[in-house]
């Protein structure tokens, strides 16, 4: 629930620019102020999940975004469309927050970052799916889909470690580098960026219909899970930085082929070795971040 927002973001952009009649660029920027939300909000709150209480912080940010969710379903202005998408992101930013330091609480960083992400991907494909289809019989009702979601997702926060680990080994200092901060956000910027319009892409350029893109789109995000897969074993077997940076070069390539290609075979195929590569650097970011803050968030000192 906390990456619906990013996962599912191509199909809300298409909705958002026929609801509200607004351009691309207006409609991807709606998009961009929700993402934003989150991404603040996440980084406010990233302190408090690092302490007891995730399973209370999570649940309250899924009852304000089902909340949320709802009234952007309602919104029929651009102002209004805007004004709720920056509620329901800094919603999304509360159940991020709790739910990615539960994941760096755990035993086992790279094995829970593997499982979370295929959980994560499974559940964005399939609202990748249904959302359009909700859509066509009334604007807007995709994200009563997601308010939906919300439901079973706060009875399953239940199970997330709700306390920081109890012993933290003295070699971590939990202070990663700005060069990697830095560096990290760059690369989600370009990659988020991208998938936001790659529905647009896969239309306008392609010639695929709505429905199409959409299954495209919902399948390369399944079959790209072999990413996630691999990424662990990469990083044993090659080092976690090595493997990384072949993962983002082979993301790059296909990024640029799913932009400047017309041919639909290659956007598809693009666009699942893109996804693959994604989900492969994913995991390792998670399990790298764990490793440099088992608390889940802030420092130690």
């Amino acid at each position: 629930m906390g990456s619906a927002g990013t996962n599912v973001m191509p199909v809300f952009i298409d909705d958002f620019a026929s609801r509200a009649g607004l351009s691309g660029t207006g409609a991807g920027l709606v998009g961009a102020v929700q993402l934003t939300a989150t991404a603040v909000v996440t980084l406010l709150f990233a302190a408090r999940a690092a302490r007891t209480g995730r399973v209370a912080m999570a649940r309250l940010g899924l009852v304000l975004t089902a909340f949320a969710a709802a009234w952007v379903a309602v919104a029929d202005d651009p102002v209004m469309l805007l004004l709720t998408n920056v509620l329901l992101g800094a919603a999304i930013g509360l159940v991020y927050a709790a739910a990615t330091a539960a994941l760096a609480a755990v035993e086992n960083s790279d094995r829970a970052a593997s499982v979370a992400v295929a959980g994560t991907v499974a559940v964005g494909a399939l609202m990748i799916m249904v959302v359009p289809v909700a859509n066509e019989q009334w604007d807007g009702a995709g994200f009563l889909v997601l308010a939906v979601c919300c439901l079973p997702a706060w009875f399953l926060v239940g199970r997330l470690p709700d306390s920081p680990v109890a012993v933290v080994t003295e070699q971590q200092d939990g202070r990663p580098s700005a060069v990697l901060l830095l560096g990290t956000a760059v690369l989600w910027t370009i990659t988020q960026g991208t998938w936001a319009y790659a529905s647009v892409l896969g239309r306008e350029y392609t010639g695929l219909d709505t429905t199409t893109v959409s299954v495209v789109l919902a399948v390369s995000s399944v079959v790209a899970l072999a990413g996630a897969v691999a990424g662990t074993p990469a990083a044993r077997r090659f080092g976690r930085l090595r493997s990384m940076v072949v993962f983002i070069v082979v993301e790059a390539v296909a990024m640029a082929v799913v932009v400047i290609s017309g041919e639909p075979v290659l956007f598809i195929a693009a666009a699942v070795v893109w996804q693959a590569c994604q989900l492969a650097v994913l995991v390792q970011m998670v399990a790298a971040a764990a490793v440099l803050d088992r608390q889940g968030g802030g420092s130690r000192r």
